[in-house]
């Protein structure tokens, strides 16, 4: 099994429970990033997954075709280079966030890492590599190998039992290429484990030009939904995107007022010019706050809702939320989620610039602590005492709880006795057959920009 780095506790020496217990996502990026005036949202995008470092294990980060560029432009990788190099400026100061003094080797950060440790900005380097930089399924194939496929291969085959996540923010064509190559060479036993391996969020389809996008079968997307799609998680998203980036431009002034500028990774922080950040969903899906679990991906968070249902495509079948509606119902997660989404980021970015903020709430659920979502069993006609007063604010301030109920999950609906306290009692009512209640604890602290955290509660009915 990968090994987890033993020296982590020296580097951490005054983080809490959850990073001492919980590894961090692995977590891929595939991203066209680009000049401003081409496209800036990658670049808002990567300067967000910088100031969040601390909780995703970054497994590599892929430039890559996407829809303004076929093929890529190397010169194009630059950017990214100017984004790690603004997060090597900034990280002692994100590091104060959670106790960190220093940084482990990398021969260290590259075994597992847990939740509350920031990378040096030299293993960030090192992920940083160059995939496909042509697009569409007919590019696949001899040819078409890359460093960043043949660097997915090595982490499928690393013996690590956590899934890897893929976020495209352009296209997953390096994906499919590493995909087709290990097809070739191992049995179709060895294949199949290969792909169970990976998760795949796309922001829309770009595999393929722009101005192509409505033509599905160019893009080695259709592909991958069609010869994996009992193995390949595919997350397909039409929807929560185009919400990310609209409520981005209607909160444009919270991001020149608290984004823009603040720290070095904020002077690097771009301008939108179509939309803000709509490639951040694909990480937000994944982000570790106890909100979600992206193994589940009926389970909202801030990256929305989705369905397992038939693509845009009319052919294929991934998880989507792009027809009503289940669209509405992700986009009103977005919305939600939203104010809280950008109060952390600012927050974080308020590390960056100064060394110093507001840290998030630690919730505690009848004595469990963590961020892994909790699971009770009972019957029907049960009465349920949920109890979060063992919740702490790091920083010592004032908490307010909000205990809600995820309606999509599940046939019955409860009632929740004093939702805004910390200790709870659910009826489980008495003609409820078996199936499973998701219920939600939401903390905010009264601190700067009121950071959020969660904890769901799965309640099994036997």
């Amino acid at each position: 099994m990968k090994k987890i780095a033993l020296l982590l506790l020296l580097a951490l020496p005054m983080m809490g429970w959850a990073a001492e217990q919980t590894l961090k996502p692995r977590l891929v990026v595939c991203t066209d990033i680009a000049p401003a005036d081409v496209e800036p949202d990658d670049m808002e995008s990567m300067v967000r997954l910088m100031a969040y470092a601390d909780l995703f294990e970054v497994e590599a980060l892929i430039t890559s075709v996407g829809w303004n560029c076929d093929p890529y432009p190397k010169e194009w990788a630059e950017y990214l280079q100017r984004v790690i190099e603004a997060y090597r400026k900034d990280v002692p100061k994100l590091m104060k966030r959670s106790g960190q003094t220093t940084f482990l080797p990398i021969s260290e950060e590259e075994k597992s890492q847990f939740i509350g440790y920031w990378p040096s900005a030299d293993y960030m380097k090192s992920r940083a590599v160059m995939g496909s930089e042509r697009g569409g399924i007919k590019v696949i194939g001899e040819g078409n190998d890359s460093p960043g496929s043949e660097l997915l291969i090595r982490l499928a085959d690393e013996d690590d039992p956590r899934p890897i996540y893929v976020a495209a923010w352009g296209g997953a064509n390096t994906l499919a290429q590493a995909i087709w190559h290990v097809k070739q060479a191992r049995s179709a036993e060895e294949l199949k484990r290969f792909v169970r391996k990976f998760r795949l969020y796309t922001i829309t389809d770009q595999d393929m030009q722009f101005n192509m996008r409505m033509d599905r079968a160019y893009s080695s997307h259709m592909w991958l939904r069609k010869e994996f799609k009992d193995d390949l998680q595919f997350i397909w998203d039409e929807g929560t995107w185009q919400e990310q980036c609209d409520l981005g431009k209607r909160n444009w002034q919270l991001h020149k007022e608290h984004i823009q500028g603040k720290g070095n990774l904020g002077k690097e922080y771009p301008d939108y010019k179509w939309g803000v950040e709509g490639d951040t969903p694909s990480f937000l899906y994944v982000i570790p706050n106890g909100l979600n679990d992206p193994e589940d991906p009926h389970q909202a968070g801030w990256a929305g809702y989705h369905e397992r249902g038939l693509c845009a495509d009319s052919l294929t079948t991934a998880w989507t939320s792009w027809q009503e509606p289940v669209l509405g119902i992700s986009v009103g997660y977005k919305k939600r989620f939203y104010p809280d989404e950008i109060n952390d980021f600012m927050a974080r970015m308020q590390w960056a610039d100064e060394g110093q903020g507001n840290r998030n709430p630690q919730v505690v659920i009848n004595d469990s602590e963590g961020l892994q979502s909790l699971s009770i069993e009972a019957k029907a006609g049960d009465m349920i005492r949920l109890d979060a007063s063992k919740t702490m604010d790091p920083d010592g301030g004032k908490l307010s709880f909000l205990w809600w109920q995820q309606p999509e999950i599940g046939k019955t609906k409860v009632t929740i006795a004093q939702p805004e306290e910390s200790v709870i009692t659910i009826k489980i009512p008495v003609e409820t057959s078996k199936e499973t209640i998701h219920i939600i604890c939401e903390v905010h602290d009264d601190g700067p920009f009121h950071l959020v955290s969660y904890r769901r509660i799965q309640i099994h009915i036997l």
